[in-house]
């Protein structure tokens, strides 16, 4: 009998945005724009608490729930952000967005269940229901008058009885798909008469470009009995992707068993690394910095989208949050293959769009959180591709 995994985990996909990276990375003529963060370093603020805290010897065990004084700054940030009623109880400090997202599916999900996510999506959050032995539906969005659409009767028909939770990821990354309040209002109200459980990923609140200080959070429509978890990071907001620390806001009747699970995952996330969060909630700085990349984002997808447009050959549908452009080329729909092409002889560094499932075959993400002089020069050798 072969030493192999259980099936499970052997039918997951190795990472196709990694396969591309990989066969560029060691270049130096290659402009990239394939993983979802910025070229900036974490502001200093941040880092000068994560590193007092550090120099101080904060490096032993805490609690499961991370430091009660972080869960307060949690609580106290999204309930005036999203004006709604967060309570520090409610707050489950995680050791990155994506152990969140595992941990919520351990709490709720069983081999057999029925979860429904909608897609494209980034790999992680569908996989994480399906290596716990679910079942997953996917539903996909759609371009419709040139933007990422829901067909909201569709998707409520697939929400039966017998799904166990519902996976939705806005803004979205790859498309940048936001919903819209009515519509989460709508969801969550179907959900809630059949028992269905929603989890929402919330991770690109700020990076929305229509004024707003944020994308609004399906808590804003929620009582405290509902069955919602709402997964969030420091990774995007504050440029800390590479510190992993995330955070879950639940219903207080999951509380008592959430320290368990988080106890068999990482049994808590280190101590000067939630310092740093702390400091990027509580200094002023901290809305600083998110207005200052929510500026540079804004300059650099005019300078991307703008380019884009005057290509011909490219459909780009608008995308009002997240940090991406997901586009496709007429003439070009094997995606994997444009890809690597674009690397290997035009050195630009792009996402493949079946890395976020079928529904993306063919199209290609680009993330633009990057100077508008870079985007420009990737601009230029996506252009030579395109006139070959």
């Amino acid at each position: 009998m072969s030493a192999t995994a259980r099936p499970q985990v052997s039918a997951l996909s190795s990472s196709r945005i990694r396969d591309i990276a990989n066969a560029g990375m060691g270049r130096t003529d290659i402009s990239a724009f394939w993983f979802g963060e910025g070229d900036e370093v974490t502001p200093l603020f941040i880092r000068e608490a994560a590193q007092k805290a550090l120099s101080e010897g904060e490096t032993f065990y805490v609690h499961n729930l991370g430091l009660p004084e972080l869960r307060n700054a949690i609580a106290a940030y999204e309930s005036k952000l999203q004006n709604i009623v967060s309570k520090p109880e409610q707050i489950a400090v995680t050791g990155s967005g994506v152990s969140a997202l595992m941990i919520a599916n351990q709490l709720i999900v069983s081999p057999g269940d029925k979860v429904v996510v909608v897609t494209p999506i980034w790999p992680n959050i569908a996989e994480a229901p399906r290596l716990l032995g679910a079942e997953v539906t996917r539903f996909a969005l759609t371009v419709s008058n040139g933007k990422w659409s829901l067909d909201l009767d569709r998707f409520l028909d697939i929400l039966t009885a017998d799904t166990r939770m519902v996976i939705i990821n806005a803004p979205n990354n790859p498309t940048g798909f936001t919903l819209d309040q009515h519509v989460q209002k709508t969801i969550l109200d179907h959900c809630r008469k059949l028992g269905i459980w929603v989890l929402t990923d919330e991770v690109y609140e700020r990076l929305i470009f229509d004024g707003s200080a944020a994308a609004p959070s399906m808590l804003r429509n929620a009582t405290p009995e509902d069955r919602i978890i709402r997964v969030n990071s420091f990774s995007k907001s504050w440029r800390m992707t590479g510190w992993r620390l995330g955070w879950l806001t639940l219903p207080l009747a999951l509380m008592p068993d959430v320290p368990k699970v988080i106890e068999y995952n990482t049994s808590c996330a280190p101590s000067f690394i939630q310092k740093g969060g702390q400091a990027a909630l509580n200094d002023p700085r901290g809305e600083e910095t998110i207005a200052a990349l929510k500026s540079g984002l804004a300059a650099s997808r005019e300078t991307l989208n703008s380019g884009l447009a005057q290509m011909g050959r490219i459909e780009n549908p608008d995308a009002d949050g997240a940090m991406y452009a997901f586009f496709r080329i007429e003439g070009a729909p094997d995606d994997m293959e444009t890809a690597r092409t674009l690397v290997a002889d035009y050195g630009l560094g792009l996402a493949p769009g079946s890395a976020f499932g079928p529904e993306g075959a063919g199209w290609l993400r680009w993330c633009f959180a990057a100077p508008p002089n870079k985007i420009a020069d990737g601009l230029e050798r996506l252009e030579r591709f395109i006139k070959r």
